[in-house]
This record gives structure tokens, C-alpha cells and sequence, in this order.
């Protein structure tokens, strides 16, 4: 995830359809971070609804590379210290601060699967806390 900087993040909207969005996540003091615009409409579906995937990027067509699916509940961060660690940490890692209003979710994991080809086989993990 942090290497491609975005992955997708399955939602669902206030009509129990899908939807799906890039997010930039960050990752640290062991939680999975996802900053939003301000209302924005993946932001109003997880208030909503918390419950989430997060799917890395498929870098190729053969799976050689794997890919990781996270599910999970996605809290809202609203005390000020814990936003503060985020933009901190967000900034060391890619030199943005977010300023103004955000919305600020921290991931709790359900589980994660991976998926990835090797010597031709599948080789499929997951993990459960």
C-alpha cells in the first residue's frame, strides 16, 4: 500500500449499492488510516455504514505480484491528538498536511485476504485477529 500511495475502497452507498473509490492509506502505530475530503461521498457512506474493503492495486494481469483485500469497520477519528499523530505522519511520509476539515477514519480489521500467482499456482492466505 505504500508504495502505490493509493488503493480502493469499497463502500456502500445509502441505496445498498457498491461503491468504490481511491483513498490514499496510511499505516502507523500498528492501525490502517484513510484521510477524506470533507463530505465527501465515500466519507458520508462509511458514517453511514462502516463497514468497508480496502483492495490494493493489481499491478499486472498474471498475479505475479498479488494483491490484498482488508475488511473492515471504519471508525471515525474525531479526538485531537490522534488526528494530529495522522497529519504528523502524513506529512513525514509524503509532505502534505491536510488543512481545514477532513474526515479521518482508522480501520478495524476483520480480516485480510491474499491472493497471489506462484509457479503457476495460487497461492491464497488469510487472516483473521
Amino acid at each position: 500500500m505504500a508504495e502505490d500511495g493509493v488503493v480502493l475502497v469499497g463502500t456502500l452507498r445509502a441505496n445498498g449499492w457498491p461503491r468504490i473509490s481511491p483513498v490514499e492509506p496510511l499505516v502507523f502505530d500498528g492501525r490502517l488510516y484513510l484521510g477524506m475530503m470533507w463530505r465527501s461521498r465515500k466519507a458520508v457512506d462509511l458514517l453511514a455504514d462502516p463497514r468497508c474493503v480496502v483492495h490494493t492495486s493489481v499491478r499486472n494481469r498474471d498475479g505475479t505480484d498479488g494483491d490484498v483485500k482488508i475488511y473492515g469497520e471504519a471508525r471515525e477519528v474525531d479526538e485531537p491528538g490522534e488526528r494530529d499523530r495522522y497529519c504528523s505522519a502524513l506529512e513525514k511520509a509524503i509532505g502534505w498536511r491536510p488543512e481545514g476539515d477532513f474526515h479521518l477514519f482508522a480501520v478495524d480489521v476483520t480480516e485480510i485476504g491474499y491472493v497471489a500467482v506462484v509457479d503457476g499456482a495460487h497461492d491464497v492466505r488469510t487472516w483473521h485477529p
